[in-house]
């Protein structure tokens, strides 16, 4: 019988190596791995020798040459004409990144209040939610930017007839002239203190949450918070002897004097992609509410919770698990649109590093590769955070 089993396995015919699906497919994908690393091995020595040819030097040392020309916003970072091309890239950076970090703060809160009003039993409110909603996302972003930037702001009085906003500064076509604050010695302790207020307000959140679930009690998380992040920062600030004060703007014969100068192009570019973005927003925030089924909101009037009580306990958390992904993309647009600057002569790092850098010192293939690899580093923890607070905000079944 065993004599007969192994013949007859020594008969059956052996398969190809080939016709092996797990030998096949290791074949193919290193034939895909090999013709990609060819395309980019000929990409690079064609530019190389195009680069060559012009007498364009490869590498990165140009970043440590002296840029010579000015840039007319920079908040947080010391910049002259005699700067490096690497401080170019840094000032660059971070007026993209002010210019998301905000935008994406207000297009939040603006889209998720449209949002809500689109579903709003004001038959007046809803309307003008909707005709907010329809109009602003059907006209292109470029042509609203230059709508804010020509057809507003242009319109704004010279330097010599500013419009005098009291505390708020100065306002006329050139800038807005707004305070400015001029930090002494301590003011780090107050940052310290903000930062210590903001961990303890969430740390107080996730013990109420506990709380509440295990004994059915609320805790007036929101207050408690506001509190902490007020009170603690003020207090640090009156012991270390006021280190933070504000330099505000004069209006004067020649215009004002003094204060932070935010330009038009900053103040259009934020107008345009606020606007903009908060009317997807506000369509994936009604998506959302309207995912949550009709009956919560019913068992919670059953249960004596007011509309506004409602829509903030039961009906927003529920609805975040849908809301969270889509709004991850519109915060990524958000920041990707910010290159549009380039446009109105906004100082971003398409501008500034990948147009008047690139320009001066010819490192196309450098300057662009560093550009590309800046949004994509942006994008991703943006997606990291988001999916990290996508997890947070899941329904957990018990």
């Amino acid at each position: 019988m065993a004599v007969q089993e192994v013949a007859s396995a020594a008969d059956e015919p052996k398969v190809a190596l080939f016709n092996d699906p797990k030998i096949r497919s290791w074949i193919f994908q290193f034939l895909l791995i090999a013709v990609i690393g060819w395309v980019i091995y000929s990409m690079v020595v064609n530019a190389s020798t195009n680069l060559e040819k012009q007498g364009i030097a490869g590498g990165y040392g140009f970043l440590t040459n002296e840029a010579g020309f000015a840039i007319n916003f920079s908040p947080f970072i010391d910049y002259s004409e005699t700067s490096s091309y690497s401080t170019v890239f840094w000032v660059g950076l971070q007026n993209t990144l002010v210019l998301a970090v905000v935008g994406i703060f207000l297009a939040t809160l603006l889209g998720f209040t449209l949002g809500v009003a689109r579903l709003s039993s004001n038959w007046i409110i809803s309307r003008m939610a909707y005709v907010y909603v329809e109009i602003l996302r059907n006209i292109p972003l470029l042509l609203q930017i230059f709508i804010w930037y020509k057809g507003v702001l242009a319109l704004l009085p010279t330097a010599k007839n500013s419009i005098d906003l009291g505390f708020m500064g100065a306002l006329n076509v050139k800038a807005w002239f707004g305070p400015k604050p001029v930090l002494a010695d301590g003011a780090g302790y107050v940052g310290i203190a903000i930062l210590a207020a903001i961990v303890a307000s969430i740390l107080i959140g996730m013990w109420a949450k506990k709380r509440q679930m295990a004994t059915g009690e609320r805790f007036p998380v929101l207050w408690t918070s506001l509190g902490l992040i007020i009170l603690l920062p003020l207090i640090v600030y009156f012991i270390v002897g006021q280190p933070l004060s504000f330099e505000y703007a004069k209006v004067g014969r020649f215009g004002p004097r003094g204060g932070m100068p935010i330009p038009p192009e900053f103040t259009a570019l934020l107008l345009a992609l606020t606007t903009y973005t908060a009317t997807f927003i506000a369509e994936i925030v009604r998506a959302g509410i309207l995912a949550v089924n009709r009956g919560q909101t019913e068992a919670s009037y059953a249960l004596g919770l007011r509309p506004g009580q409602t829509l903030r306990l039961n009906i927003i958390p529920q609805a975040m698990r849908v809301i969270i992904p889509p709004l991850t993309s519109q915060y990524l647009n958000l920041t990707k649109n910010s290159s549009l600057a380039v446009a109105i002569a906004f100082p971003d790092l398409t501008s500034v590093f990948a147009g008047t850098a690139l320009n001066q010192t010819g490192q196309a293939v450098e300057i662009l590769a560093i550009t590309m690899l800046t949004y994509l580093i942006i994008s991703i923890l943006t997606s990291m955070f988001m999916n990290w607070y996508n997890a947070r905000m899941s329904l957990v079944e018990r």
